[in-house]
């Protein structure tokens, strides 16, 4: 039987996060008795517009096989707490993350651990790791969904898209996402301006951390407690994310859709997998799929529907439910 449990941490800067725990012990059980490798943990987290519901289904397909799951809330999302300050990703990069996973392998001395992450999760997870370089190894896979940065520009149509998003979002404050059923949570201009800008610059900058700010261990702590945007930055002194990707030697599994034609296009996420993969002798493990009928799939996906939907269950999850499976430990 399934269950289902809320915890929350606590931010650097105060903010409730909500993990919800999701497991059923009589299959870890059965597993660990049939298998040579017991149930893994597996942390999942949502994009923007969303919430746990995002990940729920296929975090109780995990557990029914045996899996220890753990769905993280950004802040401002379903259970986590309404910060008093504006957040963009890199705030959920840098806060929210380093305060799960130092509830998962600190508190609750996790000693293995796979991530599964959808859209906007999986950007904010590659800036915790270059952040946080020592968290790398104790990561045994990443399965990321739909995940794109700064590639979603790939026609004219997607570049006056964003241009409109904008200045939409600059006039009126948010996205109303519940009426565009784009999801549950009204994204405000600051957090989406961040996205916005990457795909308008083609790059993958971060808003507060300057290049001098970095060293073989990470980001140095003085970066993060003056978490406020650089202004007059010289280019040169700009941090790049892009960079430090190939840093990340954890096997990826990249999921893409080829209908999603916006958010993710699978152009633009080939983009930001192809950066992963610039140290080819470290990351060849790395594997990029776009579903598609012309491929013999049963659909040709939405960005949503690639993670959430009949068929992505039938034919997708059982694929992440192996890679996870192949890189246990």
């Amino acid at each position: 039987m399934l269950t289902e449990n809320l915890n929350s941490v606590t931010t650097k800067d105060a903010v409730q996060i909500a993990i919800w725990e999701v497991f059923d012990n009589e299959k870890s059980h059965q597993l660990s008795i049939v298998n040579a490798h017991q149930g893994q943990n597996i942390f999942l987290t949502h994009g923007t517009f969303s919430d746990k519901k995002t990940c729920l289904r296929i975090a109780e397909y995990l557990a029914g096989l045996g899996h220890h799951c753990y769905i993280m809330e950004w802040r401002g999302h379903g259970a986590s707490s309404n910060p008093n300050d504006k957040f963009n990703f890199e705030t959920v990069a840098t806060y929210d993350f380093a305060a799960t996973f130092d509830y998962l392998f600190n508190e609750l001395k996790l000693s293995n651990l796979h991530c599964v992450t959808h859209s906007g999760g999986g950007a904010c997870l590659t800036m915790f790791l270059i952040q946080n370089p020592q968290y790398i190894n104790k990561i045994n896979s990443i399965s990321m969904f739909a995940c794109q940065v700064y590639g979603a520009i790939v026609n004219l149509k997607n570049y006056f898209k964003i241009v409109a998003a904008k200045m939409f979002t600059r006039l009126f404050g948010y996205i109303p996402a519940r009426k565009l059923k784009l999801g549950p949570i009204n994204e405000n201009h600051h957090t989406m301006n961040q996205w916005y800008e990457w795909n308008l610059h083609k790059n993958f900058h971060s808003s507060f951390i300057k290049q001098s700010d970095i060293n073989a261990n990470g980001i140095q702590k003085s970066a993060f407690d003056s978490h406020t945007r650089q202004q007059n930055t010289p280019e040169s002194a700009i941090f790049d994310y892009r960079q430090y990707m190939p840093n990340i030697t954890v096997p990826i599994y990249a999921i893409s859709a080829k209908g999603d034609k916006f958010i993710s296009p699978t152009r633009g996420w080939l983009s930001l997998f192809n950066d992963f993969n610039r140290s080819l002798n470290k990351n060849s493990a790395n594997v990029f799929r776009e579903y598609a009928r012309s491929h013999g799939d049963l659909d040709d996906y939405t960005h949503s529907r690639i993670l959430n939907s009949r068929t992505a269950a039938k034919e997708i999850w059982p694929t992440v439910a192996e890679w996870i499976e192949q890189h246990a430990g």
